[in-house]
């Protein structure tokens, strides 16, 4: 038996399948699939490929100065460049090892107080008042004061990063914990379960969704704090590489910088997805 399959998770996913059999009885929903193979993995892209078209058009006919905006053609001319040369590999391994380093810091912080904070009533008169009044300063505003502390070494960029991870992770783990089923916390008392146990079997499962809810919302913090970080002080990494794309007035690679940044987004996403689904396939509600 997986650390989650308890009796508990099992009767909250036969009671889930009971519900969605009745609604796919109905036949709401299956009416409308239309019957192409792929369909499911093909429609995520359809709106990208579709802006990508029309970007292309315009920069072809003149509707777009290249000036302002580069086509996808010099965008992916400016990808190969930078990627012979080795600029760009370098650049994106230093972004990501910042990224997820603060991860790995601001997370683990986050999620720690807010299991605290969540099991225990003192823990929460002790530090969550503390935590809200923090989350309410925008972290990025900060970041003339962070460059006093630690100047603009990696410990500005790792210091931010962390914060701004912090509050997604920890206010959705205390969430998550906090709305736990209070019947089936008492269940697991009945059956004999309490302290350690009673969390890894009932409360921990039961905070989950909320848990990786919080978790998806802090990768997208990451970037966005990283990204300013790095534009304003940072000799290396993807915003490094964007600044001096700017001086020069090289749109292309400035153009695509950001892209680099959306498609390390998507990936971090789609990976915290995947753990997801892996994590949680008790649960009807995420079942493939």
């Amino acid at each position: 038996m997986s650390t989650f399959d308890t009796p508990f998770a099992r009767a909250g996913a036969e009671a889930g399948k009971g519900r969605a059999g009745g609604a796919r009885s109905g036949g709401t929903r299956a009416g409308f699939r239309l019957p192409l193979p792929g369909r499911d993995r093909l429609l995520p892209y359809l709106v990208p490929v579709a802006i990508l078209a029309l970007w292309q058009l315009g920069c072809s006919v003149g509707w777009i100065s290249s000036r302002i905006m580069p086509s996808p053609a010099d965008v992916a001319s400016a990808f190969w460049t930078t990627t012979i040369s080795g600029q760009l590999p370098e650049d994106v391994l230093v972004s990501a090892g910042r990224a997820f380093a603060g991860l790995v810091v601001g997370g683990s912080i986050g999620f720690l107080l807010g299991i605290a904070n969540g099991v225990s009533k003192l823990s929460e008169q002790l530090t969550d008042t503390t935590l809200q009044m923090l989350r309410t300063i925008p972290h990025l505003a900060m970041i003339p004061l962070v460059i006093l502390w630690f100047g603009i070494g990696e410990e500005s960029k790792l210091f931010l990063t962390s914060l701004g991870v912090l509050f997604p992770v920890y206010l959705n783990t205390y969430h998550g914990v906090r709305n736990v089923d209070r019947d089936l916390i008492e269940m697991g008392k009945v059956y004999g379960m309490s302290g350690w146990t009673l969390f890894r079997k009932v409360i921990f499962p039961g905070a989950l969704p909320s848990i990786f809810v919080g978790l998806r919302y802090a990768l997208g913090i990451m970037w966005l704090t990283l990204i300013v970080s790095e534009s304003i002080a940072a000799s290396s990494g993807i915003g490094h590489m964007a600044n001096n794309a700017r001086e020069f007035m090289m749109t292309d690679v400035v153009v695509l910088a950001l892209v680099i940044y959306a498609v390390l987004g998507k990936l971090a996403d789609v990976v915290a997805r995947a753990l997801e689904r892996r994590t949680l396939k008790w649960n009807p509600a995420y079942a493939k």
